[in-house]
């Protein structure tokens, strides 16, 4: 996709003169953002962007396959990718150098200053701000991902019961993911019964679920390097009182932050809205963690949504809505979604039924 990815760099630069006008390069380090901009998707790679030029460094480990994937790049082969790069433009004639302050490392930096003789002007966030904004292609690999996820869950739903345990229920989902065309996960499965549903990234363990309680699952599939996230709480067996409150409290919070995630909704005002509902039923205190974030190259990234976010939601964005209520010691409920953004009401990418499931 040369086409595509000159396009991006193109926006890229743009919003690098924007944060520092006085800059005659940008250097890329976050792996991610180099992919999104070059398509290259090895282990060691640095792109070095300019007004006319951009130059893809990497290691030798990747020569055969920069150049398949950024065909239409000049690419540069060192170890020493970083200084070595820089070094490449500092002798071209320099300028004034601009970097990702929250992807380089002191180090880095250090090796940076030797080769340029001076600091170089910070930036924070150019190449994630364009990334927020899905093109076509990027939501159609987001929608398949969503698609896998939502026939994964439902195909392994028949086998869940009492006795099994939280690793065995994760493998299961796990397989079905890759049996239906997924690349990779989106992360680490997370299952997590009784007591356990109260941790929000608790690890699946040799556990047995047990009759009575939660079962809370927080996956997703991964294709052509874009990821799906969501999430679903179930019981086994009849439900408790309690039980039913809590999930049908997260599940009108849920409701009311799909509800207000629209194009150029405040990013605070998408997570009161959700997070408002859990305290009005008496819950503020057991939903301590933000209501959502963009999806994309990586499974989190920007927008996101919290108490303490700025900015707006725009148009084209996948994020997902994941209000919970997690009581120590006896049980938790989170429901996810994945949605994208519109000017109108958002569409939901995943589709599994957020009703309270009874399993076994």
């Amino acid at each position: 996709m040369p086409e595509v990815h000159a396009r991006r760099r193109a926006q890229a630069w743009a919003r690098a003169l924007d944060a520092c006008p006085e800059a005659t390069a940008l250097l890329v380090t976050s792996l991610a953002n180099v992919r999104y901009l070059t398509g290259f998707t090895g282990s060691n790679g640095v792109l070095l962007l300019s007004e006319d030029a951009a130059l893809l460094g990497t290691d030798g480990r990747y020569a055969v396959q920069v150049v398949e994937q950024s065909p239409d790049l000049s690419v540069h082969l060192d170890r020493a990718t970083l200084p070595a790069v820089t070094s490449v433009w500092h002798s071209g004639g320099g300028g004034v150098l601009a970097v990702e302050s929250e992807h380089l490392s002191v180090s880095d930096l250090r090796a940076l200053e030797r080769v340029i003789g001076a600091s170089p002007r910070e930036t924070t966030g150019v190449v994630e701000a364009c990334r927020m904004h899905k093109d076509a292609s990027e939501i159609a690999l987001i929608d398949r991902a969503c698609t896998i996820s939502d026939e994964a869950l439902q195909a392994i739903l028949p086998r869940i019961h009492a006795g099994v345990t939280e690793r065995e229920v994760a493998r299961w989902l796990e397989a079905q993911i890759f049996a239906l065309g997924a690349d990779e996960l989106s992360f680490e499965t997370i299952v997590a019964a009784g007591p356990n549903s109260a941790k929000p990234h608790h690890e699946p363990s040799p556990r047995p679920v047990e009759e009575g309680e939660f079962l809370l699952i927080d996956f997703g599939a991964a294709v052509g390097g874009y990821h799906a996230d969501e999430t679903r709480t179930f019981v086994i067996g009849e439900p408790a009182d309690w039980q039913r409150e809590i999930h049908a409290v997260v599940a009108r919070a849920q409701e009311a932050g799909r509800a207000t995630a629209r194009a150029d909704a405040d990013l605070r005002s998408v997570d009161a809205a959700a997070r408002s509902v859990i305290a009005e039923a008496g819950y503020a205190e057991f939903f301590d963690h933000g209501l959502g974030h963009g999806v994309g190259i990586e499974i989190h990234e920007a927008p996101f949504l919290g108490p303490r976010a700025t900015g707006r939601l725009p148009a084209g964005s996948p994020v997902t809505i994941e209000p919970g209520i997690y009581l120590p010691g006896r049980g938790g409920v989170r429901i996810e979604d994945t949605i994208l953004v519109a000017e109108g009401p958002s569409r939901s990418l995943t589709t599994s039924p957020r009703d309270l499931v009874v399993l076994g």
